[in-house]
């Protein structure tokens, strides 16, 4: 018997590359305003070059999109001449200004009809993202019973310890929950492994990158409610211990 969906939020629910633009826009004016040595030394297009400076000098937070952006910032106000007290507290500042930017997403058609439809008809639902966006500061926080991501975990889709928390808390065996996601390896291929049902979103009509192929997918979300149903009136069949 299916009691929960998880769903995937960037690229499932909305596109996160134009809410990434908007928000590093955001973000850089912010510092023209109030980092003005940073802005001396870097353009828009350096904060790439800052992540990935950041992801080598601090490898244990690659798990943690909001932990590898407060080191970039940090990493380039240093650079750029502040002294490191007033670095790490300019970072945290630009950073509250870049996730406040972040959460300015714009749904896909069908995202919230769906989500309502699957809440009506009595499903748990849940967020499990690598990302850092925020269900409630999205403005979907009336529809989701519970949120995790990477930076909480401490690991990222497709490791199985998000699953397995997810699964722990709310007393669930895999069998019981259906994951919905456009990622073919760290939503499907990640969820298969931990034992749970899967949906593949994929909105671009591609072609199936993996060995192991989701249970059901889409390229509509507004089809998302018929492939849960037919996956319940399969579920009986699959048991773990």
């Amino acid at each position: 018997m299916i009691k929960c969906i998880t769903f995937d939020l960037d690229d499932t629910l909305w596109a996160v590359n134009p809410v990434i633009i908007a928000a590093n826009q955001t973000l850089y004016q912010w510092l023209s305003e109030n980092a003005e040595l940073f802005v001396n030394c870097y353009q828009l297009r350096d904060f790439e070059t800052l992540k990935q400076q950041a992801l080598q000098q601090f490898p244990e937070v690659g798990h943690s999109v909001t932990l590898i952006r407060l080191k970039q910032l940090e990493i380039g106000l240093l650079a750029a001449g502040y002294p490191q007290e007033q670095a790490i507290a300019l970072s945290h500042q630009a950073f509250e200004v870049f996730i406040e930017a972040r959460n300015q997403v714009a749904l896909f058609e069908h995202a919230r009809s769906v989500l309502e439809s699957l809440k009506q008809s009595g499903y748990l639902i849940g967020a499990l993202s690598n990302g850092n966006a925020d269900v409630n500061r999205v403005g979907l926080g009336d529809l989701f019973d519970f949120a995790l991501n990477a930076d909480g975990v401490g690991k990222e889709k497709p490791h199985p310890l998000m699953f397995e928390q997810m699964l722990h808390n709310h007393h669930l065996r895999p069998e019981q929950v259906i994951h919905i996601g456009d990622n073919p390896h760290h939503d499907i291929v990640g969820a298969k492994n931990a034992g749970l049902w899967t949906i593949w979103v994929n909105l671009t009509e591609s072609v199936w990158p993996e060995v192991e192929v989701a249970d059901r997918d889409v390229s509509c979300l507004s089809n998302i409610p018929a492939m849960v149903a037919e996956i319940a009136a399969m579920s009986g069949r699959r048991a773990t211990l």
